[in-house]
Formats: structure tokens, sequence, C-alpha cells
């Protein structure tokens, strides 16, 4: 926002003294000085018809200008009219002299204070109009208008005109007139001030010569009225969001096998299609983590995931990610039998020795670790300790009790920001630091673990999750700026459960789940020869690349558009955080895809078709917060129309942001506060603006005006 400087009272003081001490100098003027100048007379004459002292002064003498690039020189006034210019305070600052019946353009003193010829009244009651025209014509539109309770305000000089009126507009709301064909060079100029342009086809001083009256003109079909406080708004977005018609999920995004699964899953557990999709992206991240990485600019990150869905509780949750995770349970509980035999084992061997055999023995056969790579019911620490000991290199946190993660001990503690950091550098860089204090019961001297990976599959009710994506430490931190977000329909209410073939059709007879487990078993468990390794045969992830130049480049034309949907204005200005993270999960995803097909090279349909879920995410989260039930108000309506009702009558609507913290509904302030405000300015309902040290909340004017 661009705010008018405010001037300083001496400032002020002095420009109205000095104007004062410049008219006081002069007598008025009289009708035989006037010189039979006919506009100068009718300015006269209807300044004594409207009761108006002393605006047409005789000047007798040169006055020394004091102000502005002519400061000490001596202007030549002697002998002619003064016009007495006003500031919006009716106090008079400055003085334009007139030569009667002379051709030469009116000479202003002080160019440097924001000043009119005042014709009518400052009382609060009357129309401002604003006039960028000569004094003659000014004159004409104050006669016709002489009985409309207007008060014309004139320049005097067209390179003042936008300044008068921006001055004006900050005390009281200004009109100005034009017409169709000089719209935009009228009016893109005083957009943002509190000013009303009458835009007409004819001029209108031309129309009420011939007769029209004001009011005439203003109803007048052709004439168009713009607020142009309101013009560099947007439209406010509506607030109110039904939960029942979320953003349609695209299905399209997935293609061949997966899209198979997708529907199946979603069919077998009548579970939204969004659940479906988001545990199949799951289920390849957990598998796929391990062994790829995905391209980003000149190198490759690590393809793991975060997901987040929202389902209630028998939505479908639990059953859908039963079906994508089938074969990846199944080789966890294998290993898990193994481990425990394994450990048996060590134990029973361990038991019996002593000394120096005990010794030898521990350093050539450690003591076997668990193989648990999926967790469901964990916290953060432990799973980071378990990569930092060499225990586990690859993990999931897959969950449908997302409680676990979002109320745990650790992000309910003072150390959530340092558990959401590492969650966030283990996501982007794969890798991991702990140190602990060596005094400490958990001491150890392994601190730091690198080229790890973790996916993180969280579903949860809206009660769990509604307060963790407003949480201004997991905003902050950038943990939910990563993540890809699903608020699907609520199906329960809509589902069968009574149909006979469909009782009678079992999921682990479906020649896609089969096919698609069959896979699954081949990525988790692969033949010595399928594991990818370097040359010296250790394992090694392997590098994703772009099967050519074109797809390359579709992709960096895709981030391209959503580096432009940032700025100023664009659907993504306050969703920087996301939108920057949304071509890393465009990669992530397709190089997924690509290796479950058992492609080493992404092409351009896959970058496209995980672009489509990267969009599908971002429109989630920008309406997840606000979906409420219908009729019921969510936090951001009641926030707008706070702030609505608190800016009403307030030349412009502006609020002290201090005044809105300490005077919001009480469930509206602290934490929240500030969440809402993004969220109002997001859907253009306001913008927060500095003036020097002071926060504003500037309201919309479009919505006071509703």
């Amino acid at each position: 926002m661009t705010t008018t400087p405010q001037t300083a009272a001496h400032e002020k003081a002095r420009a109205f003294s000095t104007g004062f001490e410049m008219v006081s100098r002069f007598n008025a003027a009289t009708r035989q000085g006037l010189a039979d100048d006919n506009t100068l007379l009718s300015l006269y004459d209807l300044c004594e018809q409207l009761g108006i002292q002393d605006k047409l002064l005789h000047l007798d003498s040169d006055i020394t200008i004091t102000t502005g690039f002519d400061t000490g020189l001596r202007a030549p006034t002697a002998g002619t009219i003064g016009l007495v210019k006003s500031n919006n305070q009716d106090e008079p600052v400055t003085l334009a002299s007139i030569t009667p019946n002379g051709s030469q353009k009116p000479l202003i003193i002080d160019r440097m204070q924001p000043s009119a010829l005042v014709i009518g009244a400052l009382d609060g009651t009357r129309e401002l109009i604003a006039i960028d025209d000569t004094l003659e014509n000014a004159v004409m539109l104050a006669q016709c208008l002489i009985n409309d309770n207007v008060t014309i305000l004139v320049s005097l000089d067209s390179l003042l005109f936008n300044g008068m009126v921006k001055h004006f507009a900050e005390v009281a709301p200004v009109t100005i007139f034009t017409t169709i064909d000089k719209k935009d060079k009228v009016c893109k100029p005083l957009a943002g001030c509190n000013v009303k342009a009458v835009i007409t086809v004819f001029e209108v001083l031309l129309q009420l010569e011939n007769g029209a009256t004001y009011a005439n003109i203003l109803a007048d079909d052709d004439t168009s009225i713009i607020d142009l406080q309101a013009e560099i708004w947007v439209e406010p977005e509506p607030l109110a969001n039904n939960p029942n018609q979320p953003t349609p999920y695209p299905i399209d995004a997935f293609t061949g096998l997966l899209k198979h699964v997708v529907k199946a899953v979603a069919h077998y557990t009548q579970a939204p299609t969004a659940i479906a999709g988001q545990c199949v992206l799951g289920a390849l991240a957990h598998m796929g983590q391990r062994f790829i990485d995905a391209p980003m600019g000149n190198g490759h990150m690590p393809a793991s995931l975060i997901l987040i869905t929202e389902g209630e509780s028998g939505s479908g949750k639990s059953q859908a990610m039963g079906l994508t995770h089938f074969k990846i349970r199944e080789y966890e509980k294998q290993l898990y039998a193994d481990y425990l035999i394994e450990l048996s084992s060590w134990e029973n061997d361990r038991v019996s020795l002593k000394g120096k055999e005990l010794a030898d023995f521990l350093e050539a056969s450690p003591k076997p670790q668990n193989p648990k790579t999926m967790f469901k019911e964990a916290t953060i620490e432990p799973i980071l300790d378990k990569f930092i000991d060499g225990s586990i290199g690859n993990a999931s946190w897959t969950t449908d009790e997302a409680a676990q993660f979002f109320n745990g001990h650790t992000m309910k503690g003072d150390t959530a920001g340092n558990a959401l950091s590492s969650l966030t550098t283990l996501y982007s860089d794969g890798e991991v630091s702990r140190l602990r204090s060596q005094k400490s019961a958990y001491a150890t001297p392994h601190t730091d673990a690198y080229n790890v990976r973790m996916t993180l599959l969280l579903q949860g009710q809206r009660v769990i999750l509604e307060p963790a994506l407003a949480d201004p430490v997991m905003n902050g931190q950038g943990f939910l700026a990563r993540a890809l977000i699903a608020c699907p329909e609520d199906l329960r209410g809509q589902r069968v459960w009574n149909d006979e073939q469909r009782n009678n059709d079992s999921p682990y007879d479906n020649p896609h789940l089969i096919d698609y487990w069959v896979r699954c078993h081949a990525l988790l468990d692969p033949l010595p020869a399928n594991l990818p390794n370097d040359s010296t045969g250790a394992p090694q992830r392997i590098k994703m690349q772009w099967a050519d130049q074109q797809t390359k480049q579709v992709f960096s034309d895709f981030r391209q558009a959503i580096e432009d949907r940032q700025a100023h204005g664009q659907p993504l200005e306050y969703l920087k955080a996301y939108a920057s993270r949304m071509a890393e999960n465009a990669s992530r995803i397709a190089s997924l895809m690509a290796f479950f097909d058992g492609r080493k090279a992404i092409t351009t349909d896959d970058i496209k078709r995980a672009f489509m879920l990267v969009e599908y995410s971002t429109a989630e989260r920008l309406r997840y917060l606000d979906a409420t039930p219908t009729g019921e108000q969510n936090d951001s309506e009641k926030l707008s129309s706070w702030l609505v009702d608190k800016a009403r009558g307030k030349n412009p609507p502006i609020l002290n942001k201090s005044f809105v913290s300490q005077n919001a509904p009480n469930t509206l302030r602290g934490k929240k506060l500030n969440s809402l405000l993004d969220d109002l300015e997001s859907m253009g309902h306001v913008r927060l603006e500095s003036e020097g040290r002071r926060r504003l909340v500037c309201i919309n004017p479009k919505l006071i005006n509703e």
C-alpha cells in the first residue's frame, strides 16, 4: 500500500500560517477590480450567492515564493487577482494569481502544498467534486450544480490535480468526472484512493448545459460509477466452503496398473479415491526411497514423501492401507519372525560365555537389530536414534491414527521445533543429527546418519489435523510445506454393504491387486543381481534421469508457472512456502511411478501426471482450514465480519494490528490470529501493511460496500 506521508504538525501549522499571512496581506477584490472578466465576475457572484467570503483578493504587490524550486523568486502578482486555495481542513495555504482577461495560466505561489480553490462549504454534508479543467468550466459546472448540495474542488493546474484529489480524499470521499475514452488515463493514478469516478459517454458539463440534471446523469444507463478505492483490490474469495465439495481427486494422475489399484482399493473399501491414492503413494515411497533418488536442479534428492490425509473414524483409512501395504506388512512380519529366531539363538550362545570368550563373541557377533522399518505407534526420537545407530537406513511412519504423531509427547513439548527441523532435514537431505549429553543414560558416540530415508503417511480425523495444520511451529519449520495434503469427501451414509455381488467379491482375488502385490514383493526383496550397487559392490541408489531434453523442459515450464503464481496478486502469493515445494514433490512422485514400472528415466507423461497430484494437494491446502458445515461460520468468516464491522465508517478502512490483536473475539486471538490474517490476505479480504513502526490491517473496501 502506498500511504500518504504524514506531514508533521509544525509543517502543517507553518503552511497554514504562511497561507493565512499571505491572504491577510491583501484586500478582498471588488467587482470593479475584476475588469469585466466574465469568468471572474461569475465566480464573484457565485461566492456571494453561496455566502463564501474572501475567495478573491486584489493583489497589489509582488509575492516572494517561499517553497519549491522557485523559492526566493518574486512572483509578478502586482495588479492581479488572487484566488485563495485551501487544504482539506479549509485552511488557506496559498494563492493562485490570475490576470483579468489574460491568457496566461494561473500562477500558483506554493505548488508544494496540496490545495484547491474550494467553491462551496467543507462541512462534511456536501459531495466533493474535483475538477481537472479550466477555471471557466469549473465555474460553469458550479453554477449548474448550485442546488445539488455539492462543493467543487478546482486544482487550477492539471499537474497538481491528482495530488489535490488524494489530499482531500484523506478526509472525505471525492467524486471525479471522466468520459469513457479517458477512463484509464484519469482513473489509474487514483486507484486505491477514496474516490468515486463517474464515467459518461458525453462530458457532464455538456449534458448539464443541454438541460440534463445531475440526478439524470447518474441514473443514465450509459453512466458507470466506479469505486477507485476498491479498484486495486481483487474480488474477495468466498470463505465458506462445503466439505462435501472437495477438490476432485485426479485419478488420471495414475496410469496402467497403479490406476487400476487405486480404483480397486477405493471399490473394495468404499473409501474416497483420495484416501486410496494417498495410500498408494505412501507404499511407493516406502519401497522406492530405498533404491532411487529423484532429480532436482543439477543434482538429486531423496524420493521420500510426507502425506497427510483427513478421514473420520470409519471412513476406510485402515482398510485402504491394509490393501496398499499388504505385502509390506507381510514382509515386515517375516523379517521380525526371522529376527526373533536370530535373537534367541544369539542369546543362547551368549549366556554360557564369560570373560574373554564373551568379549570375543560380542565383537564377532553383535546383538541382532530389530529390522522393523514401518512404524505405526512411536515417537520421533527413537526412530531418529535407529538411523544414527545404523539399525535402519529406510523407514516410514505409516499410521491411520495421526494423533500418535501430532499429539505425541515430542510434538506437545518444547522440543517440537527441534524434532520438526530434524524431519525436514531428513526429508530434504537424507541426514539425521542428534547430539546427546555423554552423561545421560542414553549417551552414545554416534551422532549422525547420512544417506537415510523416511516417508510419513499420516491419516487422521479433522479434530487431530486441523490444529496441527494451523500450528505456527509446524508451518514455520517448513514441515507442512513439504506435505501432500488431502481432505476428501466423507462417504459414510452413501456406502452399500448389503449387495450380494459386492460381498462375494474378494480383493484378494482381484487380478490387478495380485499383480500389484507381486511387484511390491519384488521391490521389497529383490534378487541380489537386481540390487543397484556401485563399482565396489556397495548398495547405491539409482539416480533417476529425465528421459530427454523435452521432459526436462516440461518440468522447468511447470516450475516456472508455479513461480509466476507466487507474484504479487497471484493465487500463490501467500503460499510461497508450499508453492516452492511443488516441483520437488512432483519430481519425487514421477520418479517413484517410473521406478515402480521398472524404468530408470522419467518421461514427459510421468511429470505431467505428477504435477496433477501436487496441484491437487495445493488446492486442498488452500481450502482445508475453512471447510465447515453449511450455515456455520468458520473462524475466517468470523474474523472477516468483525474486521468489516470495526472498519465501517473509516476512510480508508484500516485498523491498527495491535487494536485487532487486543480486541478481536477471544476465540480468534493468540497464535491463531496471525494464521487467520494470512488466510484472509490470501483470499483478498485484507492486506497487511507497514507504516513506519505501525502494522496495519487494510480491509477490502468491496466488503464494506456489500
